[in-house]
């Protein structure tokens, strides 16, 4: 999604090239989300990306897709008597944002969600949250830049990247290119590719995330809010009305990978969801598992590196990629075509995302 929506952004304006590894666009952490759009996400470094996405998501301009993205669902995080505390921290991070959240308990959270176990005690409501359709957001990024003439090389992973007087020389797959400047936006790959590059040595760590389809022995409602655990353990969603994906938020280091679930973590995700709700589960009938990409401070990292002239960051975006990809993108392509960002992205700080905040 990085890639794709940056390269749509300045192909209108720029000969683009877009580099692959893969068979196809997508095929490890964008193809592999839990597709929803939550301004509190990822936490008050993110929420200002995402919040300021949410119009481009919800009503793209015509040139990009004809409908939105965006589905309504709400959100619900809930806690246990011992996380009242972080219940309080949560809604005081988010106090200066303007977020729209709004605090439950007892007959108010049970209505939100309906067999929820009486040990949990608590619940913040973010009514803005929305489902994402994810494959439709990348094939219209993609379809744009396409029709603005970026070329699309498949199974071409980066293997050597040298900076000369004029730009840059890539070998990628088995071809070789030139270009005058180059975007990392390798996700899990993303350090590797700048020490390629002699840029500066900022770590991207990839952390596994799994995913599990249940099937539901009784019908529940589809559109019941995504739930959200306070203390970062579970979230599970419906997927319909006898199906539900559930995720223990794990986050265990992993070198960049094609990532496959774990048991032990399919195994955690059904126990911690048994623990929240008395939705019987009849089945588990798939597991998958995708790489979040974070940076040392877990904020995204995007802008020309400070010991590289020509060489843009765009990663360490977390799972918070796709749902900030409009304003990313945006802010980025400004960066790079040197002219002003669009106005409704303007009042973004820059510096909280540079490549230069780590030193």
């Amino acid at each position: 999604m990085a890639g794709a929506s940056l390269a749509a952004a300045l192909a209108p304006k720029m000969r683009v090239l877009i580099l692959e590894g893969e068979d196809y666009p997508g095929y490890h952490a964008t193809g592999r989300s839990a597709a929803f759009w939550t301004e509190t996400y990822g936490g008050p470094a993110v929420q200002p990306l995402t919040s300021v996405s949410g119009p481009f998501l919800a009503a793209p301009p015509s040139a990009v897709a004809e409908q939105g993205f965006l589905s309504p669902r709400g959100a619900l995080m809930v806690g246990q008597a011992e996380q009242l505390g972080l219940a309080d921290d949560f809604m005081a991070a988010f106090a200066p944002s303007g977020v729209d959240l709004k605090r439950v308990t007892g007959d108010h959270l049970s209505a939100g969600l309906p067999g929820i176990r009486p040990d949990w005690v608590v619940g913040i409501v973010e009514a803005s949250n929305a489902d994402i359709d994810v494959a439709a957001l990348h094939q219209a990024y993609l379809r744009v830049a396409r029709r603005a003439d970026a070329h699309l090389a498949l199974r071409a992973p980066v293997t050597r990247l040298m900076r000369g007087r004029t730009g840059w020389t890539l070998h990628a797959g088995n071809a070789t290119y030139q270009a005058q400047r180059v975007v990392n936006a390798a996700g899990a790959w993303a350090t590797p590719v700048a020490r390629l590059a002699g840029a500066r040595d900022i770590p991207i760590e990839p952390k596994l995330r799994t995913m599990v389809q249940a099937r539901l022995s009784r019908p529940i409602d589809p559109g019941l809010p995504l739930v959200i655990d306070l203390a970062g353990r579970f979230y599970f969603k419906p997927e319909g009305t006898y199906r539900v994906w559930i995720s223990p938020h794990d986050e265990a280091p992993t070198p960049p990978c094609d990532a496959a679930p774990e048991k032990e973590a399919v195994a955690q995700a059904m126990a911690r969801f048994a623990e929240v709700v008395d939705w019987p589960v009849a089945a588990v009938e798939r597991s998958w598992a995708g790489l979040r990409s974070f940076s040392p401070d877990r904020a995204p990292v995007f802008g020309e590196d400070p010991d590289c002239p020509g060489f843009y960051w765009c990663a360490g975006q977390g799972g918070a990629g796709i749902q900030t990809a409009p304003a990313i993108s945006a802010l980025l392509s400004a960066l790079i075509l040197e002219e002003p960002a669009a106005l409704p992205y303007r009042a973004i700080d820059l510096a909280a995302y540079a490549p230069s905040r780590f030193g």
